[in-house]
Parts: structure tokens; sequence; C-alpha cells
């Protein structure tokens, strides 16, 4: 077998909206991505450290490429998604209270066993939202 060539990590992470509008006031905003590129009736593109948020409209994804076009296949999905972010321990309590004063309900803000702390939000197409430490999963 041959071996298993690496990966460097997560380039994109995608996920559903129906508001171009709202991502942008949500992701860029509030929560301070810059945003890359947009399609209006289709997608708004962000910047997170090393990784491009993707923000589209699920609908408009799953039509086929008009001739001429990318050759990118259909894709999307229905129903809420979820995303999580980075963010180191004593920066999550200050999150916690921009998203609030963003008008931005915690939907959960907890400790899994291994004492990592995670704080869940919605964003406004109702994907769910996650700021955790990186230890959660042994990435300090």
């Amino acid at each position: 077998m041959n071996e298993t060539p690496a990966l460097n990590g997560v380039l994109e992470a995608a996920v559903y909206i129906d508001d171009i509008e709202a991502a942008r006031r949500f992701y860029g905003e509030l929560l301070g991505l810059k945003e890359m590129t947009a399609a209006e009736g289709r997608h708004v593109f962000f910047r997170c450290g090393t990784t491009i948020v993707l923000c589209f409209i699920a609908d408009a994804t799953r039509q086929p490429e008009k001739p001429g076009g990318l050759p990118v296949p259909p894709h999307g999905a229905k129903g809420p998604g979820h995303i999580c972010f980075s963010a180191n321990g004593e920066t999550l309590d200050r999150w916690v209270e921009h998203l609030e004063i963003g008008g931005i309900a915690i939907e959960s803000d907890f400790r899994w066993p291994n004492g990592a702390r995670s704080v869940y939000v919605r964003d406004p197409a109702g994907n769910s939202v996650e700021f955790a430490e990186p230890k959660l999963w042994g990435l300090e």
C-alpha cells in the first residue's frame, strides 16, 4: 500500500445561508472576518486565519455551472450546519461579551471532560457556530 500523502489542514469550511447581507453582518462585522469575494445571489467568502469560510446560498450552489463556467460540481446542503472557530481560553470571555453586546444569544457555554471550553451560538441562517479552545482536540 502507498503511503498516505500529507494534508496541510482545512483550507475551506462551508456554511449554507439564505441572506448574504445577514452573513456579512454576522461573519464580517460581528466576527471581524475579512470579506474576500462575493457573488450576489450566490455566495460571500471570508478569511479566518489560514482558512476561508464559504457562505453559500445552497439553492444557488445546487445549480450546475453555466456553459463556459468553472467545472465545479453542484453542491449544497439542507438544514443548519456547523462551524467551529478556535479561540484561546483567555479570549472566550471576551467573545461571550462581544456576542451578547451584538445581540447574539449564547446557546451553550460549557467545559468538555478534558477541560476545554466551548461556546455555541446560531448565525442568522440557523447554523451552529462554536468558539472553542484548541485543546478540545489536543491542539494547544
